[in-house]
């Protein structure tokens, strides 16, 4: 069939041609916008799941969403940064929300004071000097200069969100990969979230990023599981994978046989992006607006190499080879969760010796913590791959500490 007309998206963030089994987080995201704006506090949520299930796709829908409602979105995707590049990040998004919320010519007095705690809030000096905003405002005296994070971004967010309820307005700020912000970070926007629920203003974060978020945000503060739900998304069950696949093709006038649809999701597992990427190879295989179980077939192999060579590859290339024989030791225990005592054994090594690999594994967001003790991949299948790519397991050899004199 014709390439351009090619309506599935294997890309990273891309939305489908049509968003299938997460309609009750959109449902409860439109409810939470409704509520803020009568006044009302409802929990925000942080969406956590594997890599390929997504979530970004998710939030990208919820800032349409946000959009039609009439709310300014202020979205970026947190990445290992100092507290001075989180402050110019935060402070250049919020400034742009602040005058898309009211011009400055038109500003009162609500939105001038916004404005200069916002001033405080940027002011910075790192090795460069200090940032500026690029513009003339001076900065408040006693609201966001206190020098600890969490104070001065609960007073930005407070003041801006009380220049949004005088304009009849709300902001939504969509974080996405929350998993890379530092302690310090995490524990600032909780207890932002905190204080604005306080006072009812609407202003709302929602967040999204793998699975050990829900323990890292209690671990930041305590009454985080208050503040926010914490759903998962996973791979979609049978009807929901068989409607983004047919309905996917119906949106350009193709159709499915059944045996095509079954094995389609056998293969997949039903995993979004798997879907997508499947998708995307039978349309390039099938002809005559139908696609068949053997052009599933046929497609099965193109299909398995891209993965190979761009989803899950590049995840690879990014470990050491100490690193990436303790993920082809876990892949050789299997694909659940494993214990590590189990995979440093399997290693000719102890779990004290492994737990700084480890450790950068779950920081590079190749592993998560589902529970104490254990660790699991942050990409589906990804056991699999691993014995694909690395045959056997060689561990190099453990190198003494040299005795200090």
């Amino acid at each position: 069939m014709d390439a351009i007309d090619n309506p599935y998206t294997p890309n990273a963030g891309a939305r489908p041609e049509i968003l299938i089994g997460r309609d009750e987080q959109t449902a409860a995201f439109t409810t939470l916008l409704h509520r803020l704006r009568r006044g009302r506090t409802e929990q925000s949520m942080i969406i956590t799941g594997l890599r390929g299930v997504g979530k970004t796709v998710l939030l990208n829908s919820f800032r349409s969403i946000a959009q039609r409602e009439g709310w300014e979105v202020i979205e970026f995707e947190a990445v290992k940064h100092g507290e001075n590049r989180f402050r110019q990040t935060m402070a250049s998004q919020l400034k742009a929300a602040l005058l898309r919320l009211s011009p400055r010519a038109r500003w009162t007095a609500i939105g001038r004071r916004a404005a200069e705690v916002l001033s405080a809030f940027a002011v910075s000096v790192d090795a460069e000097g200090t940032w500026s905003m690029g513009w003339d405002v001076p900065p408040a005296e006693g609201s966001a200069d206190h020098g600890d994070l969490g104070m001065d971004l609960t007073d930005v967010l407070v003041a801006l969100g009380e220049a949004a309820a005088e304009q009849d307005k709300g902001v939504v700020l969509l974080l996405d990969e929350v998993q890379f912000l530092n302690a310090p970070q995490l524990e600032a926007i909780i207890q932002a979230v905190h204080k604005i629920v306080q006072r009812s203003l609407p202003v709302t974060f929602v967040g999204a990023g793998l699975p050990q978020i829900a323990e890292l945000a209690g671990d930041a503060k305590s009454y985080a599981e208050r503040l926010f739900t914490f759903p998962r998304i996973d791979s979609l069950d049978r009807a929901d994978a068989s409607a983004a696949l047919v309905e996917t093709a119906a949106a350009e006038g193709a159709v499915y046989d059944g045996d095509a649809v079954d094995l389609a999701v056998e293969i997949t597992n039903g995993y979004p992006y798997f879907i997508q990427e499947l998708g995307y190879q039978e349309w390039t295989v099938a002809t005559g607006n139908r696609i068949t179980r053997g052009d599933v077939e046929l497609a099965r192999d193109a299909y398995g190499a891209k993965l190979d060579t761009s989803f899950f590859r590049v995840r690879l290339d990014r470990a050491t080879p100490l690193q990436t024989a303790y993920m082809r030791a876990m892949a050789e225990l299997g694909s659940e969760p494993q214990k590590a005592s189990d995979v440093a054994s399997l290693m000719g090594r102890t779990s004290t010796q492994l737990g700084p690999t480890r450790a950068e594994l779950i920081e590079m967001g190749l592993l998560y913590t589902p529970e104490h003790g254990y660790a699991a991949f942050t990409v589906p299948d990804f056991d699999k791959f691993m014995k694909r790519a690395v045959p056997t397991l060689d561990v190099p050899p453990l190198i003494p500490r040299r005795k200090r004199s």
